[in-house]
């Protein structure tokens, strides 16, 4: 009986070893993926746990939208878990190349850079490449030949033509189109910002072209440089208004630090905005949305802050997981929207 159950065990325990070794054989390993199904893109990778550091670099900590700006990414940034160091480049592209090559050194995981000045893109570029930094550019967008050389970059921003556009539609929805004194054509003095600027170029260019493309005829009385400086604004306004007079119909500013310059100015010279007189900003500051709201400005443009802060962390945090972009696909925009009296109520608070 002894040896009968013995030359059972023994065929139990061989067809275990048979049934294991064919199981094994038949079926795929567990990492093995299965044919049909695709390879994992850089898209499709996850985001990164929080506890990076970051590094931005900001082109002047005076520059009322860019404070609301950095101070949107920090508040998000941080929230994530993130350790951030964010420096004022003080309008200085020098000083902003030498706070690059710092954040590189110190081994930051990310940069988001609001470049000084455009033209030096190629120089950042060249440098967060060598360096294999992840890097999203804000707010100063390069060209698209200048950010293609590098697929681990980004820009993230508005479209500022769509802006200068709604600035001249602002002007078109008054009642009289923007022609006060009634001879046919609409006479402008524009406050530009930094003529080098891309922002600047194209804001001042659609702004009047939104006029131009709707069949009135224009006159620029003046066109001078503010570098997006309140008391700018109102130097420049006071000279044009001192020189033009009356001839001055509408004051078209790059963004609203000048055009609240601009309105201390029209004020004094006992001007009244939308009686004698049109003012336009851009950036929906909140010193603007309150003057829009008392009609002493005609209208502004939003410069959505926050909405931008939040896509280039997203954008950020989709190349620290491992996404790639390629040339021709490194503009993330989010859009202008037109701030009024009849509206401007929403954007308040």
């Amino acid at each position: 009986m002894k040896k009968i159950f013995a030359l059972a065990l023994c065929a139990v325990m061989m067809l275990s070893v048979l049934a294991g070794c064919g199981g094994k054989s038949d079926a795929p390993a567990d990492n093995t993926p299965a044919q049909n199904e695709p390879a994992a893109t850089p898209d499709a990778a996850p985001a990164p746990e929080a506890g990076g550091t970051i590094g931005v670099c900001i082109y002047q900590f005076t520059d009322a939208f860019m404070t609301t700006y950095r101070n949107a990414l920090q508040e998000i940034l941080e929230g994530k878990g993130y350790t951030v160091t964010v420096v004022d480049g003080a309008n200085d592209q020098a000083k902003q190349n030498e706070q690059i090559n710092t954040f590189i050194t110190q081994g930051v995981d990310a940069l988001i850079i609001n470049p000084v000045m455009t033209s030096a893109a190629d120089q950042i570029i060249s440098t967060v490449q060598a360096a294999g930094i992840p890097t999203v550019l804000i707010n100063r967008e390069p060209s698209a030949e200048q950010m293609a050389v590098y697929d681990k970059l980004v820009y993230v921003g508005c479209d500022a033509a769509q802006s200068g556009t709604f600035q001249g539609e602002l002007i078109l929805e008054t009642p009289n189109g923007g022609d006060i004194n009634g001879d046919g054509k609409v006479s402008y003095i524009m406050v530009q910002g930094d003529p080098e600027n891309i922002d600047a170029q194209l804001r001042t260019e659609y702004s009047v072209k939104a006029l131009t493309d709707a069949g009135v005829e224009v006159e620029q009385l003046n066109l001078t440089r503010g570098d997006w400086m309140r008391e700018r604004g109102q130097e420049i306004v006071a000279n044009d208004l001192a020189q033009f007079g009356a001839q001055v119909e509408v004051v078209f500013c790059n963004n609203d630090d000048m055009a609240i310059g601009a309105l201390q100015s029209i004020q004094a010279a006992g001007r009244k905005v939308n009686e004698d007189i049109y003012l336009v900003g851009v950036d929906a500051l909140d010193a603007a949305l309150n003057e829009v709201s008392n009609g002493n400005m005609t209208g502004t443009v939003l410069n959505d802050a926050v909405g931008q802060a939040t896509a280039a962390v997203e954008q950020m945090e989709a190349l620290l997981g491992g996404k790639t972009f390629a040339a021709g696909e490194q503009s993330v925009y989010v859009d202008y929207v037109k701030v009024t009296p009849d509206n401007v109520a929403d954007f308040m608070g």
